[in-house]
C-alpha cells in the first residue's frame, strides 16, 4: 500500500506516542504495519530480534504493531554520553562516537543505509508509518538531513505536520512552519494533527479552520490529551514529580537521575504497585530517608556519573541508607557503580582512567570497545524473568559467587552482598516480569507484583487506537498512505 509521516512543528509534541497509537488503529483494522524512524537520538534503547539496539519509542511503536522489534526500525540511533559527543549506533550495532560539529558532515552518506532499511520493511507489510526528529522548521539543519524532509523526499513519502496545542501558540506554529521551509518540502506536506487538546474541541473550531487557511493544508484531526500515555515505557525524559512523602499506605522507592541516565524506563512497571511511591529524585535535592529502596538505574558514563552522583553528594544518602540496613538494586551502569573500581583504559566513556566505585559489591568492572546486546532468561530472587543485556565492559569479582541471577544458558548475572540488601544485574527490563517483581516488592513488606506489565501496556496502546479513530479521519491516513508512500 504505501507510508505515511508524521513530522512535528517541534521536539516533544507527541510524535511517538501518535505514531504507535496510528500503528495499532490500523493494526486493528487488518493491515500489516512497521514503524520507522529514520533517525533518533536517545539513551532508552532495547533489543531487537537481530541482535542490534533501537530506540525504546521504536521497540514500543513495534509492540503497537504486534511484531518483533528489528534495528530497521531505527537504522540510525544516537545516544549521548557526554554535553558533546554521542554513541553512532547504525543498523543497531555501534559505529563509533561523534563529536557535535562532525555530525552533520558524517549523516550525509548514512541516507542511504536509511532508505536501505525503510525499503526492507516496505516489502514486509501494508503501511509504514514513519516518526520524524525534531522538526522539519529547523532549516539551519536541512542541509544533509536524513530525519526528515531529507528522508521523505529521498523516499516519496507524504508527510503530516503535528502541533502541539498543550505548549501554546499552535496556530503560529504550525502556519510559521509552512512560512519557514522551502516550497518542494512544503509540498511533501499534506495536512496537520493537532495533538494534546484538553477540553471542548469546538472551542478550537475557529482555529483549527484558520490554520487551513494560513497553510493551505489539511486539517485531520484534534487529539484530545490521552491520558493512557502515562501507561507506556518512558523515552525522551524523566517526568519530574514534587512529593513530600509516601502516601499513605505506600513505601517509597527512589531513583536519583543521573545527567546520563539511561533505559530508566526499567522502573516503569513500579508505577503499578499501589503500594509503592517511586520519586525520581532531581539534581538538588537529597536522596529521601524513608526510601526503602535505592534504585540506581542504566548510564551511558558510569564513571562521569559517579562523579555526578559524588558532587550531589547522594553517595553519603546511599551510603546512610545501607547502614539502615534498607535495600539498594544497581541496574547496568548502576551494578556497575556499586562496585570496588570502574577502569576504562581505553577511554571507551571518556578519558582513559579509573574511579573508585560506591563499594558495596566486592566486584570490579573494566570497560572495552566490545558491547554485550543479547535477550537472556532465567531465574532471580526465585522467580522466572526475562530481559535483555546492553553494556559495554565486564564485571568481575568475589561478589559474583553470590549471583543475582542465573541465566538458562547456565551463565551467572550479577551480584548480592552477604546481607543481601545490595544487588547488582547487567539485566535491563527485570521489574517487567510480574513475579519477580512480586519477589523484590516481598524483601520490602509489600504485597504487590501481580500485575502483568506487558498487558497493561497493551491495553494503553488499544485505548490510544480507540481515541485516534474518534477524533483522526483514519480513513484519509490510509488513502494518503496509499496514494504517496
Amino acid at each position: 500500500m504505501g507510508s505515511v509521516m508524521l513530522q512535528g512543528t517541534g521536539s516533544d509534541v507527541g510524535k511517538s506516542v501518535l505514531v504507535a497509537g496510528l500503528c495499532r488503529a490500523f493494526v486493528r483494522r487488518g493491515l500489516a504495519v512497521r514503524p520507522f524512524k529514520p533517525q533518533n537520538m536517545s539513551n532508552n534503547a532495547a533489543v531487537t530480534i537481530d541482535g542490534g539496539e533501537i530506540g525504546r519509542a521504536q521497540a514500543l511503536q513495534a509492540i503497537a504493531c504486534r511484531v518483533e522489534p528489528h534495528s530497521d526500525m531505527n537504522p540510525v540511533l544516537l545516544k549521548p554520553q557526554a554535553d558533546r559527543t554521542s554513541q553512532l549506533v547504525v543498523h543497531g550495532r555501534v559505529r563509533g562516537t561523534l563529536g557535535s560539529a562532525d555530525f552533520r558532515d558524517a549523516r550525509r552518506p548514512l541516507l542511504d543505509e536509511v532508505l536501505a532499511s525503510y525499503r526492507r520493511l516496505r516489502e514486509q507489510c501494508d503501511i509504514v508509518v514513519v516518526e520524524g526528529a525534531g522538526s522539519p522548521a529547523e532549516i539551519n539543519l536541512r542541509a544533509g538531513d536524513i530525519a526528515n524532509m531529507g528522508f521523505a523526499r529521498a523516499a516519496g513519502v507524504p508527510v503530516v505536520l503535528v502541533g502541539d496545542i498543550d505548549r501554546g501558540g499552535v496556530i503560529a506554529a504550525v502556519v510559521g512552519t509552512r512560512a519557514v521551509l522551502d516550497p518542494a518540502d512544503a509540498a511533501m506536506i499534506h495536512g496537520f494533527l493537532i495533538n494534546k487538546f484538553r477540553g471542548d474541541p469546538a472551542l478550537f473550531e475557529d482555529g483549527y479552520r484558520q490554520i487551513e487557511a494560513l497553510s493551505g493544508w489539511r486539517g485531520f484531526g484534534v487529539v484530545p490529551w490521552l491520558a493512557a500515555t502515562a501507561r507506556l515505557p518512558s523515552e525522551d525524559a524523566v517526568i519530574l514529580e514534587r512529593r513530600g512523602g509516601p502516601a499513605e499506605g505506600r513505601v517509597l522507592v527512589a531513583c536519583p537521575i543521573l545527567p546520563r541516565i539511561s533505559n530508566f524506563d526499567d522502573l516503569d512497571p513500579l508505577k503499578l504497585e499501589p503500594g509503592v511511591e517511586l520519586v525520581m529524585v532531581p539534581p538538588g535535592r537529597p536522596i529521601p530517608a524513608e526510601a526503602a529502596l535505592i534504585v540506581l538505574p542504566g548510564s551511558k558514563a558510569t564513571i562521569a556519573d559517579l562523579a555526578a552522583l559524588r558532587a550531589e553528594g547522594w553517595d553519603i544518602d546511599i551510603r546512610a541508607h545501607h547502614r539502615r540496613g534498607r535495600a539498594i538494586l544497581g541496574l547496568c551502569g548502576g551494578y556497575q557503580m556499586l562496585g570496588r573500581r570502574v577502569a576504562d583504559p581505553e577511554g571507551i566513556e571518556g578519558p582513559p582512567g579509573a574511579v573508585d566505585g560506591l563499594g558495596l559489591l566486592d566486584v570490579e568492572t573494566r570497560l572495552s570497545p566490545a558491547k554485550t546486546l543479547r535477550r537472556v532468561e532465567g531465574q532471580a530472587l526465585d522467580a522466572r524473568f526475562d530481559g535483555y543485556e546492553m553494556h559495554v565492559g565486564e564485571t568481575d569479582g568475589p561478589g559474583q559467587a553470590r549471583p543475582f541471577a542465573r541465566f538458562d544458558d547456565g551463565r551467572t548475572d550479577g551480584a548480592v552482598d552477604p546481607g543481601g540488601t545490595v544487588m547488582g544485574s547487567y539485566v535491563h527490563g527485570l521489574l517487567a516480569n510480574a513475579d519477580l517483581r512480586r519477589a523484590l516488592l516481598a524483601r520490602l513488606g509489600i504485597e504487590g507484583g501481580g500485575r502483568d506489565y506487558a498487558a497493561s501496556v497493551d491495553a494503553a496502546l488499544d485505548a490510544i487506537a480507540e481515541e485516534i479513530e474518534r477524533h483522526v479521519d483514519v480513513d484519509a491516513l490510509v488513502a494518503l498512505a496509499q496514494a504517496g508512500g
